[in-house]
């Protein structure tokens, strides 16, 4: 038997004060099919593909079916997805300005095929316009690949964040290059500032508005009402809107707390996607700014992961903004 300290290395685990499995050593698996589907429509929907033919754009994802995982196992991660997609586009022909329509099927993008192997269906409904279907099957294809590598690239490294956790010997590292950029840079912009916090990771911290045709109060109640979140959000939701209050969205892909409400004016959230380094949460400012009619949203989320940034700018723009704003488009006795 070895003695204390002088085992075989690849069987030592570090020890740590959270008690973390380090690096996963040991098997883990973490579900990626709910920020998948979120993910796919953000990368995929809003394409535009444009030539001498006319123009072209994806529309809504009208069916996503499969699933996809990512495991680890001795430091290495291995990932799983299979999918089956379908999405609308619609266009207009450049000499008669005639509209057409049509779908993109993808009916297996997998972890056993490369992207540029991956079969993509490109059809158009009865009619002429074929000049479109084949600038669809053209330059639409690859578009849609560009979109689905980014997908991937997305899943292997914004899903995974968190998942082979550090070293004391590389958080050091971080700790020691994170204390070199702050000493070089003694001013940086108010809307991407760099903290260390929580567990030790580089954040930064994001800073929008939006503007949107309504009462505060109105506003206020979309964000805190069960019943109005879930038809913006179009899923089941955990709204306990009051301080330390349970918050769970988009199929637990969003998760946190209330720490502070104040009705039409402010609320504070303890804030955090799933695909986040365990444990570690952003705080959310939400400021209503009453001007007539009118409100002004102010958003300040501080201490979100630097490799998450874009993904949770999308997320409050694309899921929450302008889902909201389609909520209030709609006869005012739906959002009461």
């Amino acid at each position: 038997m070895a003695k204390w300290g002088q085992g075989d290395p690849r069987w030592i685990v570090e020890e740590r004060a959270d008690a973390t499995n380090v690096n996963n050593w040991h098997w883990t698996e973490r579900d990626a099919t709910a920020w998948s589907k979120l993910k796919l429509k953000e990368v995929l929907e809003g394409l535009v593909v444009e030539g001498e033919a006319g123009r072209c754009e994806i529309g809504d994802l009208k069916h996503v079916e499969g699933e996809a995982s990512c495991s680890s196992r001795k430091g290495r991660l291995i990932f799983f997805y299979e999918w089956n997609l379908r999405l609308a586009w619609r266009g207009t022909v450049k000499e008669s300005g005639e509209k057409h329509k049509g779908s993109v099927e993808i009916p297996n993008l997998s972890e056993e095929n490369e992207v540029d192997d991956t079969e993509i269906n490109v059809s158009k409904k009865k009619g002429e316009g074929d000049v479109l279907k084949d600038l669809m099957r053209t330059e639409g294809t690859v578009k849609v690949r560009e979109a689905l590598r980014d997908y991937l690239k997305a899943l292997k490294t914004e899903f995974t964040l968190g998942m082979i956790l550090p070293t004391k010997a590389t958080v050091v590292g971080q700790e020691l290059a994170a204390e070199r950029k702050l000493s070089g840079s003694s001013t940086q912009d108010s809307s991407h500032s760099l903290d260390i916090v929580g567990v030790k990771i580089p954040t930064v911290k994001i800073v929008m508005k939006e503007m949107f045709n309504s009462p505060a109060d109105e506003l206020y109640g979309i964000f805190t009402t069960k019943e109005l979140v879930q038809k913006f959000s179009k899923c089941p939701a955990v709204i306990e809107a009051e301080k330390g209050g349970k918050l769970q969205m988009f199929d637990g892909c969003v998760s946190g707390e209330y720490a502070e409400l104040v009705p039409s004016q402010k609320i504070v959230l303890k804030w955090r996607c799933r695909n986040w380094p365990d444990e570690h949460y952003a705080t959310v400012a939400l400021n209503f700014k009453a001007a007539a009619a009118q409100t002004e949203v102010q958003l300040e989320c501080k201490g979100v992961p630097v490799s998450n940034e874009d993904s949770t700018r999308q997320c409050w723009k694309k899921q929450y903004f302008e889902e909201i704003h389609t909520l209030l488009q709609q006869p005012r006795d739906s959002t009461e």
